[in-house]
């Protein structure tokens, strides 16, 4: 396993969004990124987090992070386990409560989310990384680019754009 950090959340030429992890080891010319391609939701629930941008009421991870505090629980840590066939599969453990150690089944985006909002580290499988990064070509000027456009639409978002 490779600890990693949410290096952005990014729009792809196709406007889909996506998710950066690299390593924290990472080696400057040498090192990967792992994208993984989430929807406009979980993009903006991960942005909150990582920015700590107040909301007028709990999002959903928001609300899990509350309940597991409330049970007595922690998130430890979140690992991408595996990719099959395109599909990325993640596990969140937690510890504490009733229930000792859990490893809980989750979206990658679930739990990059859940973690950003506990400050629990994120790890990838060496083998997911290995058949999924690519090279990290985005400079550092390019990721701050993408975290103001997404920051201005943070600040633009009604909440009422998110009842169904």
């Amino acid at each position: 396993m490779v600890q990693v950090r949410v290096a952005g959340v990014a729009l792809d030429t196709s406007g889909q969004h996506v998710i950066l992890l690299q390593p924290l080891e990472a080696v400057p010319a040498e090192s990967k990124l792992l994208p993984i391609w989430i929807g406009e939701m979980e993009a903006t629930a991960i942005m909150v987090a990582i920015e700590g941008t107040e909301t007028p009421r709990p999002l959903t991870h928001d609300l899990l992070r509350t309940v597991l505090e409330t049970l007595g629980a922690t998130v430890e840590r979140v690992e991408i386990t595996r990719i099959d066939d395109g599909t990325f599969y993640a596990e969140i453990t937690v510890a504490g409560g009733t229930g000792g150690v859990q490893r809980i089944d989750a979206r990658p985006s679930d739990a990059v989310a859940l973690a950003a909002r506990t400050d629990a580290p994120i790890f990838v499988a060496d083998e997911v990384l290995a058949a999924a990064g690519v090279d990290d070509v985005i400079t550092e000027a390019e990721t701050e680019t993408e975290v103001e456009e997404f920051s201005k639409f943070i600040e633009e978002v009604d909440p009422e754009d998110f009842r169904e």
